[in-house]
C-alpha cells in the first residue's frame, strides 16, 4: 500500500473554508486596565495545580478553573454556554471537535495574539489548530500513534516486534499459535481514531479542502485497502473486535490474553490503571508502517485550548493559553503535573530526561523514542462533522462485523452519510 505523504509546503491548503470562517475576525480587544479574572474549562488531570502556578506569578490576571468533564461532554456544554452568551474565557477542546466549534462560531480567531508561539511546535502539531491560515487555539497535548505491546510475552515466544502491518499480521498469527486463548490485539468498530489514523498513514485524507471545496476520503482507495486488510485479520481470527476498556477487556489485558494496543503515546497511563498486575511487562515501539522503512504516523487524540468569542479579555486569555501550552514552564507542567505528552517541542525535549511511564520502568529510552515518533507526524484536517462520521462509522462497521458483510461497504456507506450531512449544512463537497 503506497503511502502518499502530505507535503509540508502545501499545508496551508489544509484549512477550513471561508464559509466555516465567516464572522471570525481577529481579536483586537484588551483589558480595562484593572485586575482580570478569566474562567477556564478543562478536564485534564491536576489542571488546578497548573492554574495555581500561573495565579501565583500573575496577580493581575487570575484564572478560575472549572472541571467541565471529558472532551465530548465539555464541548457540548461549551456550545450551549456560547449560544447563551456566557461561555468561559478559555476552554480545552479536542482537535477533532475544533472544526465543528468553529462552524458554530465558538472560538475566537487569535492569530494576531499568538504569532510568536508557532516556533514552539512542530509544523504538524501547529496545523491541528490552523484553519485557512487562521489560528483558533493553542495545542496543549498530542497523541502521535504508537504501538504498546507485551514485550515479555513476545520475547518468551520468540515473536519479533512488528515494524510493518504485514509483520503485525504475522505476529498475530504466531500469538494465536502460541496461546489459543490470546490475541495480539482487539480492533473494534468503536476505535474510529485508530482506523482514521491507519488510513491517514496509508495516504488517505478523510477530509481535505481546496478553494472552499471539501473532499471526503473515507472511501478512497487507501481507506478501502485498510478496511480489507483488517477485515482479513478478523476473518482469520488473528485479531478480534472486542470493545476496549470494558471489564472483560481489562481482565484479559491483565491476564496476558490481550498483548498489544496500537494506539498513541497516552496509552501507558491507561493500561497502568486497568491492568496494574502487568507493570514492567510492556514496552512501546513505533506504530507498524504500511511500507518498510517509513516512519510517519498520524495523531490519535490530543487537545488544544481556545479563547472563546464570549471573552471580555481576549488578550489576557491568549497570554494565559500561550504560557500554559507554549512556554517552557507550562509545557513542563503539562508533562510532569498533568502527566500528558506536551504538544510543545520544549516539553517533549524535557520528557527525554524524565523517568519512563510507570507501566514500563525498564524502557529507559521511552521518551527519546516518543520524541522521534512525534517529530514526523502527518498533518491532518478534520472535517466539520467528525461527530457524525464517528457515530455512523461505529454503527455501520459493527453491523458489517455482525453480519459478515464487507468492511469496505461500511466505509463507503459512512462516506455517503458524511457527504450528505455536509451538503445539507451548506458546505460545497466535490464528491457529493
Amino acid at each position: 500500500m503506497k503511502k502518499r505523504r502530505i507535503p509540508l509546503a502545501g499545508v496551508a491548503a489544509l484549512g477550513v473554508s471561508t464559509l466555516l470562517l465567516s464572522g471570525c475576525s481577529g481579536a483586537t480587544g484588551s483589558s480595562d486596565g484593572g485586575d482580570v479574572t478569566l474562567d477556564f474549562w478543562s478536564w485534564a488531570p491536576n489542571t488546578q495545580e497548573l492554574v495555581d502556578v500561573w495565579n501565583d506569578e500573575n496577580p493581575d490576571i487570575q484564572v478560575k478553573y472549572t472541571d467541565a468533564g471529558g472532551g465530548k461532554d465539555s464541548s457540548a456544554k461549551l456550545l450551549t454556554a456560547s449560544r447563551a452568551g456566557n461561555a468561559p474565557d478559555l476552554a480545552a477542546v479536542e482537535y477533532t471537535t475544533l472544526p465543528s466549534l468553529i462552524v458554530a462560531d465558538v472560538p475566537l480567531d487569535i492569530t494576531e495574539l499568538v504569532t510568536d508561539a508557532k516556533d514552539a511546535y512542530t509544523e504538524g502539531t501547529w496545523e491541528q489548530v490552523t484553519f485557512d491560515g487562521h489560528i483558533f487555539g493553542m495545542p496543549q497535548d498530542v497523541g502521535p500513534m504508537s504501538f504498546l505491546y507485551r514485550s515479555d510475552k513476545l520475547a518468551e515466544w520468540g515473536i519479533p516486534v512488528p515494524t510493518t502491518w504485514q509483520e503485525f499480521a504475522d505476529a498475530a498469527k504466531a500469538v494465536r499459535a502460541a496461546d489459543p486463548n490470546a490475541y495480539l490485539a482487539s480492533l473494534p468498530a468503536g476505535e474510529f481514531g485508530f482506523y482514521a489514523g491507519a488510513a491517514t498513514q496509508a495516504g488517505s485524507k478523510w477530509w481535505s479542502i481546496e478553494d472552499d471545496t471539501w473532499t471526503v476520503g473515507i472511501a478512497d482507495e487507501e481507506s478501502l485497502a485498510v478496511a480489507d486488510f483488517f477485515e482479513k485479520l478478523v476473518a482469520e481470527d488473528l485479531v478480534n473486535t472486542d470493545p476496549l476498556l470494558t471489564p472483560e477487556w481489562n481482565a484479559k489485558a491483565n491476564s496476558g490474553q490481550v498483548l498489544s494496543w496500537p494506539s498513541a503515546l497516552w496509552s501507558p497511563g491507561v493500561i497502568e490503571g486497568v491492568a496494574p498486575d502487568t507493570i514492567g511487562k510492556w514496552s512501546m515501539a513505533p506504530l507498524p508502517q504500511w511500507e518498510a522503512g517509513e516512519k510517519a504516523v498520524a495523531y490519535q487524540g490530543g487537545s488544544s485550548v481556545i479563547v472563546t468569542k464570549n471573552s471580555d479579555h481576549p488578550e489576557e486569555a491568549a497570554k494565559f493559553a500561550t504560557w500554559l501550552n507554549a512556554s517552557e514552564e507550562g509545557a513542563n507542567l503539562v508533562l510532569t503535573v498533568q502527566n500528558g505528552y506536551p504538544a510543545a517541542i520544549s516539553g517533549q525535549e524535557d520528557a527525554t530526561s524524565s523517568e519512563p511511564p510507570a507501566l514500563m520502568p525498564q524502557q529507559a529510552d521511552y521518551y527519546t523514542l516518543a520524541a522521534e515518533i512525534s517529530s514526523d507526524t502527518i498533518p491532518v484536517t478534520w472535517g466539520p462533522n467528525v461527530n457524525v462520521a464517528e457515530s455512523t462509522f461505529t454503527d455501520l462497521l459493527n453491523k458489517a462485523i455482525a453480519d459478515g458483510t464487507p468492511w469496505r461497504d461500511a466505509f463507503i456507506a459512512v462516506q455517503d452519510v458524511v457527504v450528505k450531512d455536509m451538503v445539507k449544512a451548506g458546505f460545497t463537497v466535490s464528491n457529493k
